[in-house]
């Protein structure tokens, strides 16, 4: 974008503050903000201009490039297919999740992730993807080839998050292994005598891989500089281990003992959109809006749902007494652009990237008219 635009009659949310009046856009940076009526520019009509939102952690990708268990899709019409969800639902930086680790489930990751990462590198470079895509290594520790897949794409540029994270039934998440049975019992298809099996041999994989996986791709990131982040913290010993890691974000933690020792640590914490939509976690952990109205909750993630990130941020105000919508926007703005170490996005300010989305509140719903990505409209 080389013009400068205008964009009149608008609430914009700014840091801490709503205001009514005017924005100007030039080369791609807002260049000024004015309130009060302005006579030039695309009428707005009273709605709402927000920051782009910022997008740590959604599954998203793979559920498109794994549509239903051993159907794989093609990569890049995934990725296309993802893409204009995200950008859709006003996700105007998003850093994809992508598993790296072999199972029993899926025996040859390596190569789904080259597929992954391949599509997101042609993506970024031949310049057709409307939301801005960064890479986030989820590294499943008890895989014996987690460290290898690592090494593949940790130091590629794209590549600007790692997390560390452990599914063992019995572990985090899935500490009660009752809890898992039930969970999964059915999604897998095993009878109990095979389900027993499965959990004995997840159990024997992270007594055998776990502490030196995480050893070295921890000790590798900090080499690389890859920011890092715990993945399902659930006791202070939890916490105490990614403090010592080095880790900047805990994500998804599943209880308020956990989440209140990583605040305590100076973490931010991460949870997810879908929690707050729906009021409660889908595996039973903490609630999202308990974390929020205890003053815990930093980042929110739309993890499997993209729209969940925007209706989240509008949901918080109704839920939480004396939380404003700013305040509530930050976490799916600014704070997880300042977390991802992107200091030139996220807030509606002089100087920042004009990463913007329109926005009208529909029957309590917020409903995206309009997104722009460094001033050029894309939605």
């Amino acid at each position: 974008m080389t013009a400068e635009t205008r964009f009149r009659n608008a609430r914009i949310v700014l840091a801490d503050s709503i205001v009514e009046g005017s924005i100007t856009l030039d080369n791609g940076v807002i260049a000024a903000v004015d309130e009060g009526p302005a006579q030039s520019g695309e009428d707005f009509d009273g709605d709402y201009l927000i920051p782009g939102l910022v997008e740590l952690h959604t599954d998203h990708l793979e559920s498109h490039y794994r549509p239903r268990p051993g159907v794989f899709w093609d990569a890049m019409a995934s990725l296309h297919a993802h893409d204009v969800q995200i950008i859709g639902s006003g996700i105007t930086t998003v850093f994809d999740a992508v598993r790296i680790g072999s199972d029993p489930d899926l025996p040859d990751m390596g190569q789904h992730v080259e597929k992954l990462t391949g599509a997101i590198e042609t993506g970024r470079r031949d310049g057709w993807l409307r939301s801005e895509h960064f890479v986030h290594l989820r590294c499943e520790l008890p895989a014996h080839d987690v460290i290898a897949q690592f090494e593949a794409h940790a130091g590629h540029e794209h590549t600007r998050l790692a997390s560390v994270m452990d599914h063992t039934p019995g572990q985090r998440q899935f500490r009660s292994l009752d809890d898992y049975k039930r969970f999964y019992k059915d999604k897998i298809g095993r009878s109990q005598v095979e389900l027993d099996a499965y959990l004995a041999a997840r159990q024997a994989e992270h007594d055998r891989h776990s502490a030196p996986n995480r050893a070295h791709i921890v000790a590798r990131a900090k080499e690389l500089g890859l920011p890092l982040a715990s993945h399902d913290d659930t006791t202070l010993l939890h916490v105490e281990e990614g403090v010592a890691d080095g880790v900047a974000i805990s994500e998804f933690p599943t209880t308020l003992e956990a989440a209140s020792a990583a605040h305590d640590a100076g973490l931010a914490i991460l949870m997810g959109a879908p929690n707050v939509v729906r009021g409660k976690s889908h595996s039973g952990n903490i609630s999202a809006t308990d974390l929020v109205r205890a003053g815990l909750l930093d980042i929110l993630s739309s993890d499997y749902v993209p729209f969940a990130l925007l209706q989240a941020a509008f949901v918080l105000p109704q839920r939480v007494d004396g939380l404003a919508l700013p305040e509530a926007l930050a976490t799916v703005t600014r704070n997880p652009a300042r977390a991802a170490g992107l200091e030139d996005r996220g807030e509606i300010a002089v100087g920042k990237r004009a990463d913007l989305v329109r926005v009208r509140v529909v029957d309590g719903l917020p409903v995206i008219r309009s997104v722009w990505r460094q001033g050029e409209r894309v939605n």
